[in-house]
């Protein structure tokens, strides 16, 4: 037995393969393209580790995932791989669409034929379960209720349509073809890994840097927080019992603004890593940082801003059993926690030596186990 995870070296992906591998010896096969998001050093306490092989390669590369599921035979699929920032997606729509879209429905065809020819008890236990996002349905006003899985589909960028447009292909080829898929919608996660491009780690690591902590418009924009722990946990509950053809909205509980991320995160720093004691100063200044908040600066609003997501997770808590096991303090806690314990990933991530990192341990090769 073994499980099949595509985008297994991204933020969510590898959270998600650690964890998996910390809690069965079911092997895991990880297929990752290693875009800049995709950082095989995340997975680096698995390099000698036989349940994990990684191959580097695309989800839209039909051929190679036929032959690893004739190969490995997983008993589910389960899809992480997304270009999944707005900001490049509005800058760059292209890739979204290539990934998101055309990588899904090459995907999907590859999934489909293997599970095709499975013999009737193994089709009738394959899964192939999709990981999406909450933007897909659209921004809320204030007062209005949370996102449950009956809300209309209603993307605003880029980035959203294209996962909105995955979302129904998955859809589409369980109707049409009776594939066993899963889709979970899940909230703004955070936590260790994440590429510091996202509002967590790049407030944490610019605040370090006495840099700028750049917030669009007012900074009252509001999300729902989840902590990637527990996005894994839902994930895992969801392939083990979830009903096929079903859609889980998986979520933290936890509205705030983007304003009150940042004076969190601030007030974090200030307690476990004093400006003063680490001798921060203002980038542009020189001057000694005495609070970590004098860096907020307010900027332009992007494009189309969606004002506020909000998820509904009582189907999955009602039909799973699932609830998160973080509150938001003790999340953020955990995580600016991470980043200060670990400068150098930071730093490798920031410079882009994690590529030299993956051509010193893994060479020139495709695979490594």
């Amino acid at each position: 037995m073994a499980i099949l995870v595509t985008g297994g070296a991204g933020f969510i992906g590898s959270n998600f393969v650690l964890d998996w591998l910390a809690q069965s010896d079911e092997p895991v096969v990880n297929l990752d393209l290693l875009t800049y998001a995709g950082n095989l050093e995340n997975l680096a306490s698995l390099q000698a580790d036989a349940r994990h092989q990684f191959v580097h390669g695309s989800i839209g590369d039909r051929p190679l995932v036929q032959r690893l599921l004739a190969e490995r035979r997983p008993r589910a699929v389960l899809n992480f791989a997304a270009e999944s920032h707005v900001d490049r997606s509005l800058h760059g729509p292209g890739a979204f669409i290539q990934t998101n879209v055309q990588g899904t429905y090459e995907l999907l065809e590859a999934v489909r034929g293997h599970w095709a020819a499975l013999p009737a008890t193994e089709q009738a236990a394959f899964r192939f379960l999709h990981v999406s996002t909450d933007e897909v349905y659209g921004s809320l006003e204030p007062g209005q209720p949370a996102f449950t899985e009956q809300h209309p589909y209603q993307p605003n960028s880029p980035y959203s349509a294209s996962k909105a447009a995955s979302d129904h292909l998955v859809r589409a080829w369980h109707h049409s073809y009776g594939l066993p898929v899963l889709t979970t919608n899940c909230s703004n996660n955070y936590g260790p890994y994440h590429f510091p491009e996202k509002l967590i780690p790049l407030l944490i690591v610019k605040a370090l840097a006495g840099a700028p902590l750049p917030i669009y418009g007012d900074g009252l924009q509001v999300r729902d927080w989840l902590y990637v722990q527990d996005h894994c946990s839902a994930i895992r509950r969801v392939l083990a019992a979830g009903r096929v053809g079903e859609v889980y909205n998986v979520g933290g509980g936890n509205e705030k603004t983007n304003l009150e991320i940042v004076h969190s995160v601030c007030a974090l720093l200030d307690e476990l890593a004093p400006a003063q004691a680490r001798g921060v100063r203002h980038h542009h200044s020189g001057v000694p940082l005495q609070r970590y908040a004098e860096l907020i600066a307010f900027v332009a609003d992007r494009p189309g801003h969606d004002r506020r997501y909000a998820i509904d997770a009582s189907k999955i808590a009602r039909e799973l059993g699932w609830q998160p096991a973080h509150t938001f303090e003790t999340g953020i806690r955990q995580t600016v926690r991470w980043y200060l314990e670990h400068p150098d990933w930071v730093a490798h991530v920031q410079s882009g030596s994690y590529r030299d990192w993956l051509r010193q341990h893994y060479g020139q090769a495709q695979e490594a186990p």
